[in-house]
Order: C-alpha cells, then structure tokens, then sequence
C-alpha cells in the first residue's frame, strides 16, 4: 500500500541557483515510487543511486539532461507528509526554492489531500547495527534504538552557531518544517559571481552577518533546523522515510555529501523494527 496525494496539484516559483521560473506538476501515482520527469525526458527515481552531485545542493537524475537540482526540501517536505508514491514534473532542471524551506511544500500537499491507505497499520523501521561516517571534526552516527531522536552539532564561526546543537522532536517540528537554508553574507557576493545563488532573496534565505542574521529568524536556532531539514530529506533517498526509524542519529558538522554518503550506506543495513523485551 502506498501514500500519495488525493488529486493532482503544481505550484511555480524560482529556482534559488540559477533563478529561472519553474512549474512543478505533482500527480498521483500508485506506483510506489517517487518519480521525477524533467522537461519531458525519460522520468528516474528518487533516490541516493541516482544522486551524481552535492556540492551546492543535492542534483539527482540518469544524466544531466534530465536531472533535477535543488531536491533536498522537498523530499523533506514528502518525508513530512509521508507520501511515498508520487510523479513530479517539472518544466525547468531547478526546484523552485519558494520559501527556502519545506513548508509551502507541506502546505501544497496538504491542501490537496493525503491519501492515506485506511486500514494498514504504521511500519517503523530501524538499523541491523550501527552505521556511522566519521572524518576529522565530520560525524553521522546511526545506532538502534526504541525511539527516533536526531542530534545536529555545529561549531560555526558566527557568535550564535558556536558549538551549538539541536534536538528533533514532534513539538519543534513545525520549526524544522519552516527553517530556511542559510549562508554568510560575505560570501554571497563571490557564489553569484561563480553562477550560484542568484535567486537568493531576504526571504528565503536567513543571511548570517559579523552583527547577527540579515532578517529575524522564524525560530531559535534556525539554520541548526535547517540543517535536520536537509538531513531529513536526503535520508529519504534511502526509500524509507527516516521519520519511521526507531534510531539515534547523531550529526556534527556534516552536509549534503555526507548525507547522502550515509544514506547509501544504509541500503541493506535498514530492517523492520521489533521492539525488544
């Protein structure tokens, strides 16, 4: 049984990149998978395989014809909401960044509808043994476990972000949900000359400044939760939704690289979770 959406749904908006428009087409599907159809090419799967690039951003696809950019927060956004089937076309390579966060994506799936299998019961899942990446001050950490708790530590330099960490739970979920991607300002300038960050606005992105943030941060620690965010969609690459693992996860200064390094470990690793006497 799959979980996909009630009827068919698009939204547009730029991309944060290269800041071109692009209309994103969600239909339903029962397929059991998360599908992506680029400019009318052959569609492919989302998943960790198919990711060829996570320097700026996580691009997925069979070849760069026919790849989509940008992917992160809306896989989270599916992850959130549960859907595991779905067909997503899109007019344009880059995902619209809207917001800089998962939450008109949640919005736009929920006001669609979730179409929810009735009767079948939850399934959680968790880790055979431990699976962890460590490499200098980069850790990600995967232990077994009764209960889902994540841990993100950063060591910044930015007076707010200096060995600070924050802990993922149901009631900060709606924080983790609407957290913008974040950068340093002073950095901005010179990633717009390379051809990056072009559709960087004040809106959906929190610019990180020597004084504080370029506007007020919807919550605490924002781009802490921005960061589980990215972590949350990337480990859905795995094609089972990290929301439904009983297990700890432990991050210190990681990235999309290393998410994604991780979620490839973890095929093979992930089994149905009993709970233990």
């Amino acid at each position: 049984m799959t979980t996909t959406l009630k009827k068919e749904t698009q939204i547009t908006g730029n991309g944060l990149m290269k800041n071109k428009p692009c209309t994103v087409r969600f239909v339903p599907s029962k397929e059991g998978k998360i599908r992506y159809f680029i400019c009318g090419n052959e569609p492919f799967e989302a998943t960790s395989d198919n990711v060829f690039a996570t320097d700026h951003c996580v691009v997925m696809g069979v070849e760069k014809k026919s790849s989509a950019m940008l992917t992160e927060h809306l896989s989270a956004a599916l992850a959130f909401c549960g859907i595991d089937s779905i067909d997503i076309y899109m007019d344009e390579m880059e995902v619209p960044a809207l917001d800089g966060s998962s939450k008109q994506w949640v919005e736009l799936f929920k006001k669609a509808g979730i179409d929810k299998p009735f009767f079948e019961k939850q399934k959680y899942y968790t880790v055979k043994e431990p699976v962890y990446y460590l490499n200098g001050k980069t850790s990600l950490v995967i232990l077994p476990s009764d209960e889902l708790y994540i841990s993100y530590a950063v060591n910044y330099d930015h007076k707010d972000l200096t060995r600070c960490w924050v802990a993922y739970n149901p009631k900060n979920q709606n924080e983790i949900i609407e957290a913008r991607t974040f950068g340093f300002y002073k950095d901005l300038k010179k990633y717009q000359m390379l051809g990056f960050a072009q559709g960087v606005t004040i809106e959906n992105t929190l610019g990180l400044t020597d004084e504080g943030y370029t506007s007020d941060q919807r919550s605490e620690n924002e781009p802490i939760k921005h960061k589980i965010l990215d972590l949350i969609g990337d480990l859905y690459l795995t094609g089972v939704n990290p929301l439904n693992l009983k297990c700890q996860i432990l991050v210190k200064e990681a990235g999309h690289a290393v998410h994604v390094k991780v979620a490839k470990m973890l095929k093979g690793k992930i089994i149905k979770y009993e709970r233990r006497l």
